[in-house]
């Protein structure tokens, strides 16, 4: 099941399981985060309307991450904005996780462990982009 990780009423992280897909289009996060993330799951012969983005502005004040293991697995630190720990679990293949505020950290308990992550952007690099705690 879906699982939500909040502190002082702000969202943290939503993992989303292997076992939590369902048909059709489904989105994990809400319109108004600053990433966007969803699951498709369709068969054989669904179309999917050609189509192109439209430039619009946005604003975005945070990078936000979202993860998702390909093959192995991983275990997950959870921060809030204060780096004060918060909570960990296991992410095995199939799993996606986006963080949308806080910090995290990652270990990898598995050899060959492949993830996939995006962010939204641009990104300015590591040293005006990221903090290390």
């Amino acid at each position: 099941m879906t699982k939500y990780f909040d502190h002082n009423n702000k969202l943290i992280c939503i993992v989303h399981f292997k076992s939590d897909w369902v048909k059709g289009l489904s989105f994990i996060t809400e319109d108004e985060e600053f990433i966007q993330a969803g699951t498709w799951w369709y068969d054989k012969g669904k179309v999917l309307d050609r189509h192109h983005h439209n430039l619009l502005e946005r604003k975005s004040t945070i990078t936000c991450e979202c993860i998702f293991v390909v093959q192995g697995s991983m275990l997950v630190e959870l921060y809030d904005e204060k780096n004060d720990f918060l909570s960990d679990f296991k992410m095995h293949s199939g799993d996606t996780a986006v963080f949308l505020s806080g910090g995290h950290g990652y270990k990898i308990l598995e050899d060959n462990t492949k993830i996939l992550e995006t962010k939204n952007g641009p990104f300015f690099g590591v040293e005006l982009d990221k903090t290390r705690f």
